[in-house]
């Protein structure tokens, strides 16, 4: 019997054994379920906002594509007025967008927005600031084309340049005090109205590429039927009417030295909405989230007075080149000449600098910043997009010279400067992201060599109060322990040495072992100056039409007029991106050395 119900009792606990192990299961599987759908519920607003604002942008950007392919065409259905209506209203609902905002936030004056202080910096607003003026110069300067013309053009042409000078004031103003903040009210509206912000003026920097593009080709098939190209047609946009001024002319030809200053303030701006538009909803790490120290500029020697040289030869280099093209075909061969020799010798130096930089950062082991920043992951995924205009275009250089059966003075030297250009861009691109993704050493580190200080352990009054009347120097605090010991020095003679405190201890080493001056920061600090001028020189020779892209006619013969022109309309604007978000950038990386 005994045994029999002992067995009973066993055969019993196994089965309550199992069916408390399946309610268990069945209940953590239900907690579970109800853990993953509260966190579905908590991001799918956010998630949701994300997907339907970015999609609400991207079809806001496609249907002005649309009308700039329409208006490539040159047809008689659309127009550039059908063009510039379009945009005008982008930009009065974005003006309407930035009036509300500033007011909620004004009317807020209890609540304070949080501020991402990677979003961007004090000279970067002062450069945006810089390309707005320049580009409401060139806003007026279509008011007083337009007033030239008014009786033979739209009324959009006019409106166009008003509208455009007030979005520019109020972005600015928006700039200045707004972008770096988190929103974390009204989330989703907010998305949409960044968004917004960010395809307004990326469709704005296209009609500008678009404009610009137009210009610098109409100009280069003049001078090829010049030199007796045939079957090229020019587009002639010729009004039905007189200037009622004398200073049409004027106004329409300064336009298009304008257009480069205006074309990079529109996509600066949209990236740092973007940056804004990702921030929204963000929870910030405020162990990251601080500003840096004062960049110090000691040491600049070398890297500066380089970078100046690069300036001016660049200046140069432009100024012969412009007034040589328009020449014969002997003077225009030098002048291509001439720019293939002086890239070559400016991209030698380029990666030498970035190499330089690498193996400086190889020697010194830092670990990497994982921190979380959209800023600077934007950065990084713009440097290597925009690179790929270039490269693109290197690579058919290289494949035109090996190919080509013409072949003129600088044949060779394109093939150089094309694979150099590559080789410049993969080092300069390390060194970006190489200085971006390392951690500040705005704080000295522990060297590994030294002994660690010895730790002291103490059990303080408030975890074992002393009892009256029994002295136990157990639970006394350090200090205390320390002015005893002093008093019965005193009276016995040195028996017991008290230990420094840990302030006392840092700064007695820092006295025994003096600071040596880092050269290393240095160093790095000249490189960065002399890329930054090296790319701002590299920028402006193919912003103010020094492209021997178009002249030299290898590429030309290889793929035909149409294809090149296609690929240079494409990568032409990406490598102007490149050089000016490259200057952003290596300042950054000059601050944080």
């Amino acid at each position: 019997m005994v045994e029999h119900g002992g067995l009973d009792i066993m055969c019993l606990n196994k089965y309550c054994h199992s069916s408390s192990s399946s309610s268990s299961s069945s209940e953590s599987e239900k907690k579970m379920f109800s853990k993953l759908k509260l966190s579905l519920s908590e991001d799918y607003p956010r998630k949701n906002a994300e997907m339907l604002s970015g999609q609400y942008g991207t079809n806001v950007l496609l249907i002005g594509v649309a009308l700039m392919l329409a208006i490539a065409h040159h047809g008689p259905s659309v127009s550039e007025d059908h063009l510039l209506s379009f945009i005008t209203c982008l930009m009065v609902v974005q003006l309407l967008w930035m009036m509300w905002y500033i007011l909620v936030r004004d009317r807020r004056t209890g609540a304070r927005t949080e501020k991402d202080v990677h979003a961007t910096t004090f000279w970067i607003r002062g450069g945006l600031t810089l390309l707005a003026l320049l580009s409401l110069i060139m806003d007026a300067f279509r008011i007083g084309y337009y007033v030239g013309y008014q009786s033979c053009v739209s009324a959009v042409l006019g409106v166009y340049p008003v509208i455009h000078a007030t979005h520019t004031i109020a972005q600015v103003h928006f700039l200045w005090f707004h972008i770096k903040d988190v929103i974390k009210s009204y989330e989703t509206v907010e998305r949409f109205g960044v968004i917004h912000a960010v395809f307004t003026n990326l469709l704005l920097w296209g009609n500008g590429v678009m404009s610009e593009a137009e210009h610098f080709l109409n100009n280069h098939k003049r001078r090829l039927s010049a030199l007796g190209y045939g079957n090229l047609s020019v587009v002639h946009s010729e009004l039905h009417c007189n200037c009622t001024t004398s200073t049409c002319s004027m106004f329409s030809s300064s336009l298009y030295y304008l257009y480069p200053f205006n074309i990079e303030y529109h996509i600066f701006v949209s990236a740092m909405l973007f940056v804004m538009w990702k921030n929204i909803g963000r929870i910030l790490d405020l162990s990251s989230n601080q500003k840096r120290p004062a960049t110090r500029t000691q040491g600049l020697t070398l890297g500066p007075i380089l970078g100046l040289i690069a300036l001016a030869s660049t200046i140069g280099i432009l100024a012969v080149y412009v007034t040589n093209v328009e020449g014969s075909l002997q003077t225009r061969r030098s002048a291509i000449s001439m720019f293939y020799v002086y890239g070559i010798v400016m991209l030698v130096f380029m990666c030498s600098g970035g190499a330089a930089g690498l193996l400086l950062y190889r020697a010194d082991h830092v670990p990497l910043d994982t921190a979380k920043n959209p800023s600077r992951q934007l950065d990084t995924e713009l440097l290597f997009g925009s690179s790929i205009g270039s490269w693109l275009m290197s690579w058919c250089s290289v494949v035109a010279v090996l190919s080509a059966d013409i072949s003129p003075p600088y044949r060779w030297t394109n093939f150089m400067y094309s694979l150099l250009v590559v080789l410049e861009k993969y080092v300069q691109n390390l060194f970006i992201v190489e200085s971006l993704y390392r951690q500040q050493e705005d704080r000295p580190r522990e060297d590994p060599e030294l002994p660690a200080a010895p730790e002291i352990f103490s059990v303080t009054s408030s975890l074992a109060p002393s009892y009256k009347g029994i002295i136990n120097r157990a639970y006394e605090t350090p200090d205390q322990t320390c002015v005893t010991m002093e008093n019965e020095q005193e009276a016995n003679g040195p028996v017991y040495k008290c230990p420094r405190k840990p302030s006392e201890l840092t700064l007695t080493a820092a006295k025994e072992v003096p600071e040596a001056p880092n050269i290393r920061r240095k160093i790095l600090k000249n490189i960065a100056v002399f890329l930054i001028m090296s790319n701002i020189s590299l920028w402006i020779l193919p912003a103010f039409g020094c492209r021997p892209q178009y002249e030299n006619g290898l590429e030309q013969e290889t793929f035909g007029f149409s294809i090149w022109t296609t690929v240079l309309n494409f990568a032409v604007p990406l490598n102007l991106f490149y050089r000016m978000h490259s200057v952003a950038s290596l300042f950054e990386v000059f601050r944080r050395v």
